[in-house]
């Protein structure tokens, strides 16, 4: 029985117990709106957030359109920038259309919970984010959990299912196959490594499994003018291959997308409860991506500068003796020896003035605290410097 039948939530204080001695705690730290740190900590990978072309936009399109949707998208939560910013996406990107969710979190789990469902298997890597991880879990698919970035184990996933599909075949003679879907990042948000995006798309078509990437790291950082992971894979608009993303990262605004195939998008608008039960994304959010999507697309130089500024970081930060991972794209990770001093190492360098991501369990797969670094294109080489100086100055000894 309960020790205190009164006390409904009293499991919640021995739950934060456990997290107090793990130094597990997480805290929110609300930032002014002009902050005096240096920011290595938000996905602003571009610089735009703050850009006087975008939040001009923003302003504007509030005014115009009004500060809410006022409603789903299948009632009165279109707007004509709607429309505007699905189209220009999905041109950018190489896919037939788009979709605009209310945020890349829903956008994950409208597209892998509506292309899968009960009868169906979704094999999922195991480093990926939490909203594919809850897509999974919404779809009530069986789903096969694989290594991480092993395009082999995803193959032996999808063959033993084809067997076992096989020897079940004269019970369902007539019936097609189940439908199957590989999920995976374009680029893991702890480490910042990139998927083998071209090995996955080999081995899932023999077996007639669809490709579903999360490029919220990689669009804008990676392929032709920040165009993404997929793109640079040479995967953008083929007929198996579907895109998530969101516009909170390099496009400096809040919601997120799902591309593909435009009969991929008729089946979400008609399927996906994240799209057909949530209030669409507000004009302000939808015009400033719009703006950044046009400013990238006429800087195009925008996207090498971050990478540009990712592999100066490492190389800086591993010449000092830090054990940093080379990033693929915007993320810069560096192992820290404990949670409890990946906190403390944090806190020394927000107290020094910069600002840095702190990745501790259960939010990192492998159980690794780090810090998590954010190159943003807009810094400056003194910037980069500096930034360096504080996190060498202040790491923990081992």
């Amino acid at each position: 029985m309960p020790q205190d039948r009164d006390d409904a939530f009293a499991w919640i204080d021995a739950q934060r117990e456990r997290r107090d001695r793990a130094g597990l705690v997480r805290r929110l730290s609300p930032r002014p709106a002009d902050s005096p740190l240096l920011d290595l900590a938000s996905n602003d990978y571009l610089g735009l957030a703050r850009h006087p072309e975008v939040t001009a936009v923003a302003a504007a399109a509030a005014h115009r359109w009004g500060a809410g949707s006022t409603g789903s998208r299948l009632v009165t939560g279109s707007t004509e920038l709607h429309t505007t910013l699905e189209r220009e996406l999905a041109e950018f990107c190489g896919f037939e259309a788009a979709l605009v969710f209310s945020s890349g979190y829903a956008a994950n789990l409208a597209a892998v919970s509506a292309l899968s469902g009960r009868d169906a298997l979704v094999v999922s890597d195991a480093d990926n984010h939490a909203s594919l991880i809850d897509g999974c879990r919404l779809s009530r698919a069986e789903i096969a959990v694989v290594p991480h970035a092993d395009p082999d184990a995803v193959g032996k996933a999808l063959d033993a299912d084809e067997a076992d599909e096989a020897h079940a075949g004269e019970a369902r003679a007539g019936e097609a196959r189940r439908r199957a879907l590989v999920v995976s990042d374009a680029v893991f948000s702890v480490d910042g490594d990139a998927a083998p995006l071209a090995a996955l798309a080999a081995v899932a078509r023999p077996y007639g499994a669809a490709l579903v990437v999360d490029e919220a790291h990689g669009l804008g950082v990676l392929g032709e003018g920040g165009r993404g992971a997929v793109h640079g894979a040479g995967l953008a608009g083929a007929p198996d291959v579907v895109v998530t993303a969101t516009l909170s990262k390099s496009l400096g605004s809040q919601g997120g997308a799902v591309l593909g195939p435009a009969r991929v998008i008729e089946h979400l608008v008609n399927s996906a409860r994240t799209f057909i039960f949530d209030t669409g994304l507000n004009p302000a959010a939808v015009g400033a991506a719009l703006a950044s999507l046009r400013l990238l697309r006429r800087e195009p130089e925008r996207a090498a500068r971050v990478r540009t500024v990712a592999m100066g970081l490492y190389g800086r930060l591993t010449a000092a003796g830090l054990a940093a991972v080379r990033p693929d794209a915007s993320v810069v990770s560096v192992r820290a020896p404990s949670p409890e001093q990946a906190v403390r190492w944090a806190a020394d360098c927000r107290a020094a003035g910069l600002m840095v991501g702190c990745f501790r369990p259960p939010s990192v797969p492998d159980g690794v605290s780090r810090l998590r670094l954010t190159a943003r294109g807009d810094l400056t080489e003194e910037q980069v410097e500096a930034a360096v100086d504080v996190i060498v100055r202040t790491a923990p000894t081992a």
